[in-house]
């Protein structure tokens, strides 16, 4: 089967990431760790630590781990709320990170030139078309597009209607990768034809063997329909909680209980907006990890994409990009 259509349309892509493929791992917390991020780079693709919560020298120590297990190019997802930002930003400076994705919320013009001083090419979430031509005049190298399908933090748009909204408009000017809902590669021949450069991915790599994720978690995934995969609620119109996509459980439930606790601290002047947020994000952080790493699949959270009813087994991430990359390749090849 020829791929030559599909390496046409990622060029752009994969010369912006230096690799075989333009498919991005997304960072998950807890999963996007050494061994998952080093088996996609080492695959081809583009592989992501997630810092999440990490300290400077727990992510210190992650990137130099990674670093032993690949020899390809790989990125750091860092929080824009971290109250470490800047020291995060350094350490990945120290390593020569050749790039940085900078997620949760709109970032900093400080973040923005402190990531490009360092020489790292820096990449961030448009989840509207005004803030992806925000981002361009700030200097962003690159666009993730990322619509409500996808597992973790969400937005209110699908991927369908964001990519048609920004893509026409700034995929000229800049790399935009399309992510949220995508599990087989048709999507990403249509994506690509539409003017995406690549994708990225999450919940497909979840069940990689490489994976560190609990086998509880695991199967979780194996079994679950795309309709399983629910957002959370937001219960006070004061406390802006962004959404979380996972598996329906007990802990959808604990959530809305530790919304209330959060706002009658806020009620009670307590604790401030910003520290608010940042104990509703350590919280979301302490869950994931129940459920990922100790396996509590009930009072933990089973963060999830609706690509997840696609996760049929667990396999090696080698064969799941071959798999994504021929089933796009021969998509296009259909078309002529």
């Amino acid at each position: 089967m020829s791929h030559d259509k599909l390496d046409r349309l990622m060029h752009r892509g994969t010369e912006f990431l230096g690799t075989r493929y333009a498919i991005l791992g997304g960072a998950m917390s807890w999963i996007s760790e050494r061994n998952l991020v080093s088996a996609i780079s080492n695959a081809g693709g583009f592989g992501v630590i997630a810092c999440g919560a990490m300290p400077p020298e727990l992510l210190d120590k992650e990137i130099a781990a990674t670093k032993a297990m690949t020899d390809k190019p790989f990125g750091v997802n860092l929080i824009t709320m971290h109250p470490q930002i800047d020291d995060l930003i350094d350490i990945c400076a120290n390593h020569e990170v050749g790039h940085v994705v900078l997620a949760g919320g709109l970032p900093s013009g400080k973040s923005i030139d402190r990531i490009k001083q360092s020489g790292a090419k820096l990449i961030a979430f448009a989840p509207a078309l005004a803030l992806a031509k925000k981002l361009k005049r700030s200097g962003v190298d690159a666009l993730v597009v990322e619509g409500m399908e996808a597992g973790g933090h969400i937005g209110p748009v699908s991927t369908s209607v964001l990519a048609q909204e920004i893509l026409p408009h700034v995929a000229a000017d800049m790399p935009v990768f399309v992510a949220g809902g995508i599990g087989r590669g048709e999507a990403i021949a249509a994506y690509l034809e539409m003017g995406a450069v690549g994708v990225q991915l999450g919940t497909r790599f979840v069940c990689a063997t490489e994976c560190i994720a609990h086998e509880n978690f695991k199967k979780m995934f194996l079994r679950a329909s795309a309709r399983d995969a629910i957002p959370s609620v937001q219960i006070d119109p004061r406390l802006p909680v962004i959404p979380v996509r996972a598996l329906k459980n007990r802990e959808t439930e604990n959530f809305t209980a530790k919304q209330r606790e959060v706002a009658a601290k806020l009620d009670s002047g307590e604790v401030e907006m910003a520290e608010a947020q940042l104990q509703i994000e350590h919280y979301w952080a302490g869950a994931l990890k129940r459920a990922v790493i100790d396996g509590d699949v009930e009072s933990g959270s089973v963060m999830a994409g609706q690509s997840v009813g696609m996760v049929k087994r667990e396999e090696p991430v080698a064969d799941i990009i071959t798999e994504l990359v021929d089933e796009a390749a021969a998509a296009l090849s259909n078309r002529g």
